[in-house]
């Protein structure tokens, strides 16, 4: 088994409780770490015997553009997304940060990690 790793993808976004949350947005970084077997591709150099990670990418990007009161609930629907779509992956991982949340202190990140295998 082999891992690929999508790393700190940033985007501007509207999710949030708060209504200034909502209108202006943060900040939020995604990671996805993708466990499969990539042996064949490693062999044949054909893209046809892996996953293609720009279609994931596209994944969390359509799901981060969907407002959400709850970063749990744009997490379950990357999660959910990505796992459906993309069969060959065994073991998925996904952490979900929005910077900088109005806490009334200074807070670099808030986190979400959601995990599963098959």
């Amino acid at each position: 088994m082999s891992k690929i790793i999508l790393e700190n993808m940033e985007f501007h976004a509207f999710h949030g409780c708060l209504d200034f949350e909502q209108k202006l947005g943060n900040t939020f970084v995604v990671s996805v770490t993708m466990e499969l077997d990539t042996m064949h591709a490693g062999q044949t150099d054909d893209l046809e015997h892996t996953l293609n990670y720009q279609s994931v990418y596209d994944v969390v990007k359509r799901e981060m553009k969907t407002p959400s009161k709850l970063i749990e609930h744009v997490g379950q629907r990357i999660f959910d997304s990505i796992f459906k779509e993309f069969q060959q992956i065994k073991e998925l991982e996904i952490k979900l940060s929005k910077l900088n949340p109005p806490l009334g202190g200074k807070v670099e990140r808030v986190t979400i990690e959601l995990k599963k295998s098959r």
